[in-house]
């Protein structure tokens, strides 16, 4: 598959941040985008404007309305999981329905996702989750649950990429490691921290992380499934 036979991408959580930049290299690939966002409505309708896509609202909690949103799609070539939350915290007094939320949308969400996309999808399509370098490595306290969710998302893409392959569909993670966004900005209070694990000092940038997509979707990457890509400075080294 090359990318001028690439016509529908869709990125869920694709208004802010990694995601943004994700939707921002997609189009510049010749695709037409559609994203979804939760609450971000005008950086989201500002972003379809910019690339000629599509915003869509859907809480990536709810796995039967992106399910739903997924199945009004006609047709579709490219799926980037992108929405995820982060937990952090002590586990002897978190919220348990914090966490159950957590991995609703970090794990139940991209499996349903990956599923009804791959009903519409084109033969040689595209799915790749953006999972984290934390399912690797887990330097500090209080991420054992946020950790675990995206180490799940190796386990998902190795079954899927077996499911789908006769397809030629393949099925991928890209895991970041500390990357500037506004929720993680590269000079914000935890910097120096985050860049002493680090082989090289500094947060990577969202067009780093959404290159590597795009390689993945190229026909390059044709053989390429059921991986885990680690784009993280060498924190997990």
């Amino acid at each position: 598959m090359t990318t001028t036979t690439v016509k529908k991408a869709l990125v869920l959580g694709g208004s802010r941040g990694i995601g943004a930049a994700i939707v921002r290299r997609l189009a510049k690939e010749g695709m037409h985008v559609t994203f979804t966002y939760a609450a971000s409505r005008e950086p989201a309708r500002a972003l379809a404007e910019e690339v000629g896509g599509e915003a869509i609202q859907v809480d990536s909690g709810d796995c039967a309305a992106v399910s739903s949103m997924i199945d009004r799609l006609d047709a579709l070539d490219v799926l980037v999981v992108n929405a995820g939350i982060l937990g952090a915290g002590d586990p002897l007094v978190m919220d348990p329905n914090e966490i159950d939320r957590l991995f609703r949308i970090n794990i139940n969400t991209p499996y349903h996702a990956a599923v009804a996309a791959a009903r519409i999808m084109s033969e040689g399509g595209r799915i790749i989750f953006i999972g984290s370098t934390n399912a690797d490595r887990t330097p500090m306290a209080g991420l054992a649950a946020y950790g675990a969710s995206k180490a799940a998302l190796k386990g998902m893409a190795k079954g899927l990429a077996r499911d789908f392959g006769d397809r030629g569909i393949t099925v991928n993670v890209v895991q970041p490691g500390p990357t500037d966004t506004d929720m993680n900005p590269g000079d914000g209070e935890l910097k120096d921290l985050m860049h002493s694990f680090m082989a090289i000092k500094r947060h990577a940038k969202g067009s780093e992380v959404a290159a590597m997509v795009a390689w993945l979707i190229g026909i390059e990457a044709a053989m390429v499934t059921g991986a885990a890509l680690t784009i993280d400075g060498g924190f997990s080294a």
